[in-house]
């Protein structure tokens, strides 16, 4: 992925939206990121794959209390900052 800073991005703003049609383009201000900037079909792509998986995990969750598998709230947020600690 390109990584431009904030004031070529301002100075080339067309060439920066053609480019980030053929993949996302990182905006760097003062050495650090700031954005990524991607095409509306792939951001389209990657909330569609976000809402699959939130899906899946409902999906998941009813079977488990369909089976009787079900916890207190404490334990269910005390594994879920885990699983978010694992990624």
């Amino acid at each position: 992925m390109e990584t431009i800073t904030a004031q070529v991005a301002k100075t080339q703003f067309g060439e920066l939206l053609m480019k980030a049609q053929r993949e996302p383009v990182e905006i760097s201000k003062h050495g650090k990121r700031v954005a990524v900037l991607m095409s509306a079909e792939e951001f389209d792509q990657i909330e569609a794959l976000k809402l699959q998986m939130l899906r899946d995990k409902l999906a998941r969750a009813e079977a488990d209390i369909a089976a009787g598998r079900s916890m207190d709230g404490d334990q269910f947020f005390n594994q879920l900052m885990k699983e978010f600690d694992d990624e």
